[in-house]
């Protein structure tokens, strides 16, 4: 079992410097690899809205869109790297507030993708700044509670008391999975740019596309509100 070296030194300052060489085992980050890339592939209002960018905005939105979808996933790991997430655990005024926060968000979301059918649109009124395109991708994951439980739940897996300091093992893990969401939304966007000339051609495609994003983020929505709280 041949370990490998992630990183060298990494540094944590709080009232102090901690400096840690963490060593993973091959097969430990080779799992963790698969079940990120399992995560990031499948289906969800992040990739779908990185997907939109792309289509309607070209490749720069598409990979801020995913930038900050990958920021998100890092703002999830901070929190639960602190403890903050167990306060939506712990708390269930925390975690109703957290989760309508979320629920209405993205419902809101698929509202406007329905009934505007904005989300994927060629027209120039319908271009939004790219700051707000940022800016949509990362509280579309900041305000979902359901990453953050999910980081609680599945990094902690991986993460061996053996190996260094926990805490830096759970950034690292994190940062690893906020850097492959990014990139692979990036990529989804990117592609689905080149599909843009097309369905510029086909409104009825557009609209179907746009109420099928839109339902996808309202199930999202639905989902959330449906989400129990567990200790």
């Amino acid at each position: 079992m041949r370990p490998i070296l992630l990183g060298g030194t990494f540094t944590w300052g709080i009232g102090g410097t901690i400096a840690a060489m963490l060593m993973f085992p091959s097969e430990i980050l080779a799992a963790y690899l698969a079940a990120v890339l399992v995560v990031v592939i499948a289906p969800g209002p992040d990739n779908i809205l990185a997907i939109g960018r792309g289509l309607s905005q070209g490749r720069a939105a598409a990979a801020l869109s995913s930038v900050g979808a990958g920021l998100g996933i890092m703002f999830h790991t901070v929190a639960a790297t602190l403890g903050l997430a167990l306060v939506l655990q712990t708390s269930p005024v925390a975690f109703w507030a957290v989760k309508a926060a979320g629920a209405a968000y993205l419902l809101w979301l698929g509202y406007k993708a329905v009934s505007a059918r904005s989300l994927i649109s060629f027209a120039p009124a319908d271009q939004q700044p790219l700051w707000r395109v940022f800016a949509t991708g990362l509280l579309s994951n900041v305000l979902n509670p359901k990453p953050g439980l999910f980081v609680v739940a599945f990094i902690p897996q991986f993460v061996s008391v053996e190996r260094g300091p926990v805490h830096i093992q759970m950034l690292v893990f994190g940062a690893i999975f906020a850097v492959l969401t990014a990139l692979i939304f990036t990529l989804l966007g990117c592609f689905s740019a080149q599909l843009a000339q097309w369905l510029s051609r086909r409104p009825k495609v557009v609209a179907a596309a746009n109420v099928g994003a839109g339902l996808t983020f309202i199930a999202a929505g639905l989902s959330i509100l449906a989400l129990e709280r567990r200790q």
